[in-house]
């Protein structure tokens, strides 16, 4: 493949996903000892969420994201899979996009926009189609814009 004008810096986010977020919290916060972080509410994306962070503070941290639905029965089933997503740091959000999408990675709709954690974002398909014949293979990836601090540090 030729050059790509981005780079994949490293693991941003663990979305884990599950009926009730505070059962996933007595595992993750009371026993494995993550920290909060931040509180995210979103009906487009029938979710509500904790944002916890592991590791050293900073552009080293780690998210782990405990998830629930706001309703059950809509779509997106953040529950329905309990390993929901991945999020990988990148470097030139925008840029990576456009080169991915040229090369036939398909992406899940909503384009770029602001996510959990105030970052811009935007997710691969779990699935590839005919149109778009990469997507995550059953995974669903969150590309993350990495700030520049975690672009100094991980760079």
């Amino acid at each position: 493949m030729t050059s790509k004008p981005f780079r994949i810096l490293g693991l941003q986010q663990v979305a884990i996903g599950g009926p009730d977020k505070q059962r996933l919290r007595a595992l993750w916060v009371d026993i494995l000892g993550l920290r909060d972080k931040s509180c995210f509410v979103s009906e487009r994306e029938n979710v509500d969420e904790d944002v916890c962070e592991m590791g050293a503070p900073g552009p080293y941290a780690v998210e782990i994201d405990l998830m629930q639905p706001l309703d059950a029965d809509k779509k997106p089933a953040v529950h329905a899979t309990p390993l929901n997503h991945i999020g990988l740091w990148v470097d030139d959000l925008p840029r990576a996009v456009e080169w991915m999408s040229t090369h036939g990675v398909r992406f899940a709709p909503g384009g770029i926009r602001k996510g959990a954690a105030g970052y811009d974002i935007c997710f691969i398909h779990p699935k590839a189609s005919d149109e778009f014949p990469i997507g995550g293979e059953g995974v669903l990836i969150e590309l993350v814009q990495a700030p520049p601090e975690v672009i100094a540090a991980l760079g």
